[in-house]
């Protein structure tokens, strides 16, 4: 697998896996640009008014990297990225209103011709409550208004998308029980499993046990 995508929704550790399997695989590491979304802190105290800018922003952002990846040199290059280019619409229809969202259509119709597809996705998962224990012990500033409904709906998006995803393989992971930063047992055992998932649709449960 030259490419791989690790997608979930805010707080469910993308990054943190994202940097794991970079370091393992001594690949190439794409982070999201989050923080430097100019919009972002006036996006979480005020959603309608701030979206279409927010998201614009991200969507711009993100395929400015994609464009990146396909140079000459990385060719032959493992590359390990914390989202995957159509997340942006998982937000975009949870956030947009329909007007904005007809216009967010018709421009990301036009870049994604341009995104290469994961050679493989890894979904990671965690119940609402988890989540937001994650977003709080990390401390994010901008994130501090995150309510628990906005999760819910985000988390709600994140399955529905999946559940009709077919383009890359997916591994859905069940990451509740997991530690795979601290914990080098976990992190083997769903490197195991990543490695193994060639194809289709495949569930992952601590300790290497998939299905």
């Amino acid at each position: 697998m030259r490419y791989i995508a690790v997608e979930g929704a805010i707080g469910a550790g993308k990054t943190a896996l994202a940097e794991r399997l970079a370091e393992r695989l001594g690949g190439r590491l794409v982070l999201e640009e989050v923080e430097e979304n100019p919009f972002l802190d006036r996006f979480y105290q005020d959603i309608s008014g701030y979206a279409f800018q927010t998201q614009l922003f991200f969507l711009l952002s993100r395929h400015r990297q994609q464009q990146d990846l396909k140079q000459p040199e990385l060719f032959d290059e493992t590359i390990v990225s914390d989202y995957m280019f159509e997340k942006d619409r998982v937000f975009a229809s949870l956030n947009l209103s329909e007007h904005e969202l007809n216009l967010y259509e018709r421009i990301y119709s036009l870049l994604v011709r341009d995104v290469t597809r994961p050679d493989l996705v890894v979904y990671l998962q965690a119940r609402t409550e988890v989540l937001l224990s994650r977003i709080r012990r990390r401390g994010r500033p901008f994130e501090a208004l995150l309510e628990r409904e906005y999760l819910d709906g985000l988390a709600d998006a994140y399955n529905h998308f999946f559940m009709h995803y077919d383009v890359s393989p997916v591994l859905i992971v069940n990451t509740e029980r997991l530690n795979f930063v601290a914990n080098r047992e976990d992190f083997e055992d769903l490197f195991k499993a990543i490695q193994t998932t060639t194809s289709g649709r495949r569930f992952y449960s601590p300790r290497g046990k998939g299905r």
